[in-house]
């Protein structure tokens, strides 16, 4: 069985806002989700601002007695199920639940449980330790309560692929889809680690930008100034299902995917392969999964964390791939709005993808005033930019060396 696979339904949990139109005025506006950071006291800390998502009620989603009990990364992923079945017009019941799965990514689940806890643990015993402990620090939570609010119980998986998760789980649930193991999958990448830890952690790496007087003009990716990324978070999700599935329920469609590539580095725990080899052979992956030729590529949804490294060597890695082709493709990353949202990173992305390609709209890359040096392609500087797509890559590029990319393409007869 080799079923062509289209997204039919997108939900969107991000610092640009609550609801998939709302996140995509304000990205294709230009406008920026960076903020001082609220969830704790950063007057110890280098970094004092983030990506926060604003105003997030749970149990505007979520039961009122399961909210207290729940992780904000589970919520999230919840609220940003529930929008994507509702925009696809998807229905799980008992005649079709079997065969509807599940595969989320998540770098590092529960983070702000598993610090209080550490600090219950030590001040006042083990016994004052939640019950709830476990279920609530585990990234495969957010599948499993998916799974259970939603009634989907077929493939049920959540992957931990640092940033590359959420593509990771969007290129596992269509092969899913596209082999027969599934007719239906709920897919896409959760992150909410905003935390003292995270932010402690990271700039312990020298990672973050310290751009605290500037937040909406710290994440830059490309830019000569950037100074580190900026963690962000929320939740990305999209619905797949066998072309012939839609069109029989006369659903929307806003976009098939039709290529899938992974690959490892082999360099290094957190840098990025020299001249990005290793991303550079995701993409071509990538593209032969498509069985398409470079040339296909009118838009590229870059990782673009607003690093040295990453932005100087995925530049590097695109013109592998593109060679002469990649001074004429339109590159955007839309971390310079977001943030980073890590694991929620690549589920997000694969929304906006399929976004751009719906609306023939590319959205910008903010805050690129100087190119650096070997930055020097197209990355749609400052304004978004009105351009039919028709085929659209999303990468995404992990700690460890592991890499994602997805191909989009507009869905024709």
């Amino acid at each position: 069985m080799d079923r062509r696979v289209v997204i039919t339904g997108v939900g969107l949990v991000t610092p640009l806002g609550i609801g998939t139109e709302q996140t995509w005025e304000a990205l294709c506006a230009g406008t920026s989700g960076i903020s001082e950071i609220t969830r704790f006291d950063t007057s110890l800390h280098k970094t004092k601002i983030a990506g926060e998502v604003k105003d997030f009620h749970a149990s505007d989603f979520l039961p009122q007695k399961d909210v207290k009990r729940m992780q904000l990364f589970i919520a999230y992923a919840t609220a940003a199920t529930r929008m994507a079945l509702e925009d696809s017009g998807f229905v799980v019941n008992n005649g079709n639940a079997n065969r509807v799965g599940v595969v989320t990514g998540c770098g590092l689940g529960g983070l702000e449980m598993m610090e209080h806890t550490i600090l219950t643990l030590f001040n006042k015993g083990p016994k004052r330790v939640s019950p709830f402990f476990i279920p609530m620090i585990i990234g495969n939570m957010a599948p499993g309560m998916i799974s259970i609010y939603f009634g989907a119980k077929g493939p049920n998986l959540s992957l931990a692929t640092a940033c590359a998760a959420g593509t990771h789980a969007v290129g596992e649930s269509y092969k899913m889809v596209k082999y027969g193991m599934a007719d239906a999958m709920i897919t896409g990448g959760v992150e909410a680690v905003i935390t003292e830890t995270c932010i402690g952690g990271f700039n312990a790496m020298k990672a973050l930008s310290v751009r605290n007087h500037e937040p909406q003009k710290a994440s830059r990716p490309f830019d000569r100034d950037r100074d580190g990324f900026v963690v962000g978070e929320g939740s990305g999700i999209v619905i797949l299902e066998p072309l012939e599935n839609a069109l029989e329920r006369g659903a929307k469609i806003y976009a098939e995917v039709c290529g899938f590539g992974l690959s490892g580095d082999g360099f290094h725990l957190a840098a990025p392969s020299p001249e990005g080899e290793g991303g550079a052979r995701c993409m071509q992956h990538a593209l032969d999964d498509a069985q398409m030729s470079s040339d296909s590529v009118d838009y590229i949804n870059a990782h673009g964390t607003s690093t040295d490294l990453n932005d100087e060597y995925e530049t590097t890695a695109i013109k592998t791939v593109f060679k002469e082709k990649a001074k004429s493709i339109a590159i955007s990353s839309t971390k310079s709005m977001t943030g980073h949202l890590l694991g929620g990173a690549g589920g997000i992305e694969t929304g906006f993808s399929a976004l751009a390609i719906r609306d023939s709209i590319i959205p910008p890359t903010i805050n690129l005033d100087t190119p650096d040096d070997g930055c020097d392609l197209d990355y749609v500087p400052h304004v978004a930019r009105k351009q039919d797509i028709n085929v659209a890559m999303s990468n995404s590029f992990g700690f460890g060396g592991t890499n994602a990319t997805l191909i989009l393409r507009k869905y024709t007869q």
